[in-house]
């Protein structure tokens, strides 16, 4: 995966987005229509290079033809674990066919002998007699703790400033989480040289996403489907378009957040050029 970061990481997308948007839509699992963000993660505690989506799923979804909400069919239920890890590993590795089919994997070094077809499908074949883990986190708690989590998880890097106890004699020492031991805190010693290394492990390809949004989230129909869970909940519908004093029309509306924009200045070419030549004052200090 490092070797095909660009590739590999579209590939954990789309095979994440599939699974989840094929089972939820099973009739036998919850028969909806399901949106959900997702955010790319590559580290573990200690920076070991660990690559992982972390999807933040609203409980239920559209019923076929969007005419009623339908919630899980029990209390702390969702979608099955083991039923979404044989689906996920199952995408993810026809993916993996399909990208060495179309020669779009690069193998160096230590892996060039995955280049040979036969060497590549016994790899393949090894993936199949694993467990592959799914995590399924207990439902927030309100939106405020919703906020809370994509608050400390959407934009964080490998490690942040407070786990980093100091450095000394060229060795970094920091602070982490142990998981294995009952999510222990202990602290970590690393020559200065792999502590980089480790960190660098986790740059992205230049310009690409880590933060998406699939099924009803995604971008093209994000707002009309929001206003129809709105009414099929009973919730309050989203704060009105702001109008100008008149309420003849609508004002405009800011392309991100929706709200108001006020009109300040305008600024046309002939004033600006204007500005430019004008001679700047100089204030009357007598």
């Amino acid at each position: 995966m490092l070797q095909n970061k660009r590739m590999l990481y579209e590939l954990l997308f789309r095979s994440v987005a599939a699974t989840l948007l094929e089972v939820a839509a099973n009739p036998k699992r919850l028969g909806a229509e399901i949106g959900f963000l997702g955010v790319l993660h590559t580290w573990g505690q200690t920076l070991i290079h660990h690559p992982h989506i972390h999807g933040v799923v609203p409980s239920g979804g559209f019923a076929p033809g969007h005419t009623r909400w339908v919630r899980p069919k029990s209390a702390g239920f969702f979608l099955p674990k083991p039923v979404l890890s044989e689906v996920f590993r199952g995408k993810f590795t026809d993916g993996l066919k399909h990208l060495f089919r179309r020669n779009q994997l690069a193998f160096h070094g230590s892996l060039q002998w995955l280049q040979e077809p036969r060497a590549f499908a016994r790899f393949l074949h090894t993936l199949h007699r694993h467990h592959w883990v799914v995590d399924v986190r207990k439902p927030f708690g309100g939106p405020e703790h919703v906020l809370h989590y994509l608050a400390r998880y959407t934009h964080r890097v490998a490690i942040s400033n407070h786990r980093l106890i100091g450095m000394e004699d060229g060795k970094v020492t920091f602070r982490f989480r142990d998981y294995a031991h009952g999510r222990k805190q202990r602290k970590m010693t690393l020559a200065a040289e792999e502590f980089i290394r480790r960190f660098l492990l986790h740059v992205l390809p230049k310009g690409f996403m880590r933060i998406r949004y699939f099924g009803w989230m995604a971008a093209r129909c994000r707002r009309q489907r929001a206003a129809l869970c709105r009414a099929l909940l009973g919730a309050e519908p989203a704060l009105p378009t702001a109008r100008p004093a008149n309420g003849d029309t609508p004002g405009r509306q800011c392309p991100f957040c929706g709200g108001a924009i006020e009109v300040v200045e305008m600024i046309i070419p002939p004033e600006l050029s204007r500005r430019r030549s004008s001679p700047r004052r100089v204030p009357d200090t007598s």
